[in-house]
């Protein structure tokens, strides 16, 4: 019998679900300001564990309209007063959603790697409220005010979580002072270049006299500049992969290709230009932050160094470069291809050690999803395979299971994947349970153990790609929801809203998830 009711569970939540999409949207009593899939508008939030800045409570905290209007710890409750609409989420942790800063949708123009539907699907399955997605590998790549509406256009009514935009720089555009203007201008919230071949046709490298032009511009906006930082010092070198005896198929192979020096070298060109950011130089305003960290040595000791000197410089690394290791990696596994490489176990030790002493500053997925075929799952040639790990459902449980041999916190938590990345995306409204914010949000259950495995509900589009099938995991998500800006102009017709601000353009849209396991609850 209780087989059985496992068994119907997921067609009685289907089934919910879309009965209460129907009734909202043809409500005469709701229109689009007014849409919850909650009964009301005021309610309060408890959980004996609570993620604030000032720490874990034990407590409530009050959502009206879509706003945080009090937290209240438990002791400070009056209990001569009594609360209406309280959902009690009891030892579940309440956190601020997570932003991810760092994601390949590919849309438009590749869908069939990922897409706008699946993978924001896959962002709130896993506790993402909001995300930035990358100019490239979408195509046309986003590098002009026409190509960041084309992106726009195909968010429309597509997207079940916050979703906003970074431009490229690129050389095409990157010495042409109001073209950058211009796509700034049109929203994005901020800039992204590669320092090496991007695998990308339209989206070419940069040196550093384009990054120091777009940093000119950026300063006035006061956006960041997201880098991909690593540089071949010397395209001629001989990196040991053109005698016959190494094997496509072995990870070492390719990892030889890509050493940490090409990201020191680009480093060292980068620290040359911060100096630029700091207060009272030329780009004072501008920010530079390096993306995907893998090498934790010279590297990383560099960054350490700048920001010493007051350069306006961030870094983040991504959980797979804190998860595993080059000597797990079997031969044939391309799935675990990605750029810069996985490196070995000594550094991925340095890693944790940078990123728990406040060394590194925050963590993205850098989702870079593929077709399995440009996986080469089949062949297994790590030299042909497409580079990037498929992870974007995965990283809240991935940081807290790997994390646990580290000591991670859940404050720790909060500060990696929502605070500071809403600082570096200029969300000065999200990233934190705080008084006045929005209720993004995610409840989820740290101590509850799952297998990743085919039985698991996986939204990304190509769930056999993802370096994680298989492992067990740690940490579910259980509920999910977060609010628009109430300001907002409607762009489309029913579900997608947008608002423009000094710091940019964030899409956002309202809509039902479907889950048998987890619930998710987007509010407006």
């Amino acid at each position: 019998m209780e087989a059985l009711q496992w068994r119907l569970f997921p067609l009685f939540t289907l089934l919910l679900s879309f009965l209460l999409f129907f009734f909202f949207q043809y409500s005469p009593t709701l229109n689009q300001k007014q849409c919850s899939l909650l009964p009301y508008q005021h309610y309060w939030i408890a959980s004996k564990r609570i993620v604030t800045p000032q720490g874990v409570i034990s407590g409530l905290v009050e959502v009206k309209e879509g706003k945080i209007v009090s937290i209240v710890k438990e002791e400070e409750k009056d209990g001569k007063t009594k609360l209406e609409n309280v959902i009690d989420y009891g030892d579940a942790v309440v956190m601020p959603g997570l932003i991810d800063v760092h994601a390949h949708l590919d849309d438009p123009g590749r869908s069939e790697w990922e897409g706008f539907p699946s993978g924001t699907k896959a962002a709130a399955a896993g506790g993402i409220t909001t995300l930035v997605d990358m100019p490239l590998n979408s195509f046309p790549s986003t590098v002009s005010r026409e190509t960041l509406e084309l992106k726009l256009k195909a968010a429309e009514s597509r997207i079940y979580v916050d979703v906003g935009f970074w431009g490229g720089l690129v050389p095409e555009n990157a010495f042409n002072k109001s073209a950058l203007e211009d796509l700034l201008n049109a929203g994005a919230l901020g800039l992204k270049s590669f320092m090496c071949p991007s695998g990308i046709n339209d989206f070419p490298m940069t040196n550093s006299s384009h990054i120091k032009e777009g940093l000119s511009v950026l300063a006035k906006y006061r956006r960041p500049l997201l880098v991909h930082a690593e540089k071949q010092p010397d395209p001629e070198t001989n990196l040991g992969i053109e005698d016959n005896c190494n094997d496509a198929r072995s990870y070492s192979t390719y990892l030889k290709t890509r050493p940490p020096s090409w990201e020191e070298a680009a480093i060292k060109d980068l620290v040359t230009l911060t100096k630029d950011t700091r207060i009272g130089a030329p780009a004072e305003g501008a920010h530079l932050h390096i993306v995907h960290l893998s090498d934790s040595s010279s590297s990383l000791d560099l960054i350490k160094e700048a920001k010493k000197g007051g350069d306006s410089l961030t870094v983040e690394t991504c959980p797979h470069y804190l998860a595993f290791s080059a000597e797990e990696i079997r031969d044939g596994d391309t799935r675990f291809k990605c750029s810069p490489p996985i490196r070995d176990a000594v550094n991925k030790e340095k890693l944790w050690k940078a990123l728990v002493e406040g060394d590194l500053d925050m963590l993205s997925s850098d989702h870079s999803p593929t077709t399995p075929e440009l996986k080469r799952l089949d062949d297994g040639d790590f030299l042909k395979a497409w580079g990037g790990i498929s992870c974007l459902q995965f990283v809240l449980p991935v940081t807290w299971s790997y994390g646990q041999k580290y000591g991670v916190t859940l404050e720790q938590m909060a500060l990696w994947w929502s605070e500071r990345p809403a600082k570096l995306a200029g969300q000065k409204l999200k990233g934190a349970i705080a008084i006045g914010n929005y209720a993004d949000i995610v409840v989820w259950n740290p101590d509850v153990d799952f297998d990743l495995d085919d039985s698991h509900h996986v939204y990304i589009k190509h769930p056999s790609i993802s370096a994680y099938m298989g492992t067990k995991l740690s940490g579910k998500p259980v509920v999910f929801q977060f609010w628009p800006n109430k300001n907002s102009n409607v762009i489309t017709k029913w579900l997608t809203y947008a608002s423009l601000g000094t710091t940019g353009l964030i899409v956002s849209s309202f809509s039902a998830l479907p889950h048998s396991d987890i619930v998710h609850v987007h509010i407006r």
